[in-house]
């Protein structure tokens, strides 16, 4: 069975780089009761993002780490798990955050960090998957939510959701229709990891 806490009010803490578009979608579920949980902090890596702001309008308790002027990744990653720690975190989930967590923030959450990446995994891990999918003359992306491994991008997969590439699509434009499904794949991917109602076999996912 899942690791994660199963019970009801599962206390998340969610990571951001940017805008945060994801974290409003995580929000919005939690406030129209799709998600049994409750989001403990947000916090960001970069300090005056509007990811931060749209936390505090909801009354999430927020904090910056700022990535820079730490000796080694290893002590920015304890700093992030403190101050999860602190909030009591059970689940983690990135939305748009732009660094790659390593063995101290996985081996304090285990089976319980997630990630969204805006292509079909395995295709495209990484930067630009967007691009990569024009440029490779791809007829279909999409959204993938996937438990965070110390491999980048390929750890086991809860939901993917597929988005057609079109003849006359930009990286922009596909952009755009790739993140309107990842603001429906997140929350349903969380709602999965907090049923309790899961295992990991291998590389894979299973419900039930």
């Amino acid at each position: 069975m899942g690791t994660v806490e199963s019970t009801g009010q599962t206390r998340l803490g969610v990571l951001v780089s940017g805008r945060g578009s994801n974290l409003q979608a995580l929000i919005d579920a939690v406030a129209d009761g799709r998600l049994d949980g409750r989001i403990a902090v947000v916090i960001s890596n970069v300090a005056g993002v509007f990811a931060l702001e749209r936390a505090e309008r909801a009354g999430i308790p927020t904090a910056v780490v700022d990535h820079r002027g730490w000796s080694s990744r290893d002590d920015f990653d304890r700093a992030v798990v403190a101050e999860l720690q602190k909030h009591r975190v059970s689940l983690v989930c990135l939305a748009g955050f732009m660094r790659r967590l390593g063995k101290p923030v996985l081996q304090a959450f285990p089976d319980a960090v997630l990630n969204i990446h805006p292509s079909l995994l395995p295709s495209f891990p990484g930067l630009h998957p967007q691009r990569q999918a024009l440029d490779h003359g791809n007829k279909l992306s999409g959204v993938t939510v996937h438990l965070v491994t110390d491999e980048l991008d390929a750890g086991p997969i809860l939901v993917q959701r597929p988005v057609p590439v079109l003849d006359d699509d930009t990286e922009d434009s596909l952009a755009a229709r790739i993140l309107a499904e990842e603001h429906v794949a997140y929350p349903e991917a969380v709602r999965m990891m907090l049923t309790g109602n899961w295992r990991i076999d291998g590389r894979r996912f299973v419900r039930g």
